[in-house]
C-alpha cells in the first residue's frame, strides 16, 4: 500500500485536509491506508465495486443511522479516496467496553436493533444470498480465499476439504432470508460507542439489504474473540451468548453456522 504522500489527491480533498496535522491508523484489516485528522477521517485503497458501496451507502445513510458522513469521494490512478468525518466514542474493543461486559452487550444489542429498524426503501446497495454466493465463487476460482485466516477446524481433518468443497455445501444448504439493513462486516473495531449509546458504524463497504443473522453471527464471533480468543489483551470470562438475550432471540445455529462458514471464503 502506498503511503498517501505518494497519490496525487482528488483536488476537492486535497483543499480540504492541505496543511492539517494528522495521525496514521493502522487498526484494522482492510488493508487501507487511514489518516485521522480532528475532525476528518481519509481513506485511500484501490478502487473496487466494494469501495464505491461504501461511498454509496454513506450518502444514502446520512440522517437514517449513526454514520460518518461523507465529505467527498473520488478515484484516481487507480485509487480510491474516501474523506469524511469523524465519528465519535471508542471502537467496541476497547478496554473500557471488554472490561464492562454488561454494558457492552447491551451496547451491541442496541446497535443491530437500529440496523433493523432502518427502513432499506431505496437503499442503493442489495446483500442477498445469490449474490454473496456469486462472490465466493469467483474468489474460490481465483484463488483469493486466504487460507491461514479462517478459523481453526474448517478445513483439514475433520472439516472441508478445500474451499470448493466449502463452497458447494454453502450452495446446498442456504437457509431462509431475513432482510434488514445490514452492516455486513460487524465486528466490534467496526462499531464506536460512548458510555451513553452509539457514537457510529464505520467500514460500511459490505453494507447493504442482508440478513440479520449474518451481523448477529459476525458480530457474536468478534465479541468472543475479543473477550477470550485471538484478539484478547487479557484473559476475560466468555459472555458472549448473552447477546441472543439482549435481542430476546433464540441462536439459530443454522443460520448462524451458515454466515460464518460463508465469511470464511471472504
Amino acid at each position: 500500500m502506498h503511503d498517501a504522500a505518494e497519490i496525487r489527491l482528488p483536488d476537492e480533498i486535497e483543499r480540504l485536509t492541505a496543511g492539517l496535522p494528522y495521525t496514521q491508523d493502522s487498526i484494522g484489516l482492510s488493508g487501507a491506508l487511514v489518516r485521522m485528522y480532528d475532525t476528518m477521517v481519509l481513506k485511500v485503497q484501490p478502487s473496487s465495486q466494494r469501495t464505491r458501496n461504501e461511498a454509496a451507502m454513506l450518502r444514502w445513510l446520512s440522517g437514517k443511522l449513526p454514520a460518518p458522513q461523507l465529505l467527498s469521494y473520488a478515484e484516481t490512478d487507480g485509487m480510491s479516496c474516501l474523506l469524511m468525518m469523524r465519528i465519535r466514542g471508542k471502537m467496541a474493543c476497547d478496554d473500557f467496553f471488554l472490561d464492562r461486559p454488561a454494558l457492552l452487550i447491551d451496547r451491541l444489542a442496541e446497535a443491530l436493533q437500529l440496523l433493523w429498524r432502518t427502513d432499506t426503501s431505496g437503499c442503493p446497495v442489495l446483500r442477498g444470498q445469490a449474490a454473496e454466493l456469486q462472490e465466493a465463487r469467483r474468489r474460490v476460482e481465483n484463488g483469493l480465499v486466504d487460507l491461514d485466516d479462517t478459523e481453526p477446524g474448517t478445513f483439514g481433518p475433520g472439516g472441508f476439504r478445500d474451499p470448493e468443497a466449502l463452497l458447494v455445501w454453502l450452495e446446498n444448504n442456504r437457509p431462509s432470508f431475513e432482510p434488514v439493513l445490514s452492516h455486513g462486516d460487524l465486528c466490534l473495531p467496526n462499531l464506536f460507542l460512548t458510555q451513553t449509546g452509539i457514537g457510529g458504524f464505520i467500514d460500511l463497504g459490505d453494507a447493504g439489504v442482508g440478513d440479520r443473522w449474518r451481523d448477529i453471527a459476525l458480530c457474536h464471533r468478534s465479541l468472543r474473540h475479543n473477550l477470550c480468543g485471538q484478539y484478547a489483551t487479557r484473559a476475560r470470562e466468555d459472555v458472549a451468548d448473552r447477546l441472543f438475550g439482549a435481542l430476546g432471540l433464540r441462536p439459530d445455529q443454522e443460520k448462524l453456522r451458515w454466515y460464518l462458514l460463508l465469511d470464511e471464503l471472504f
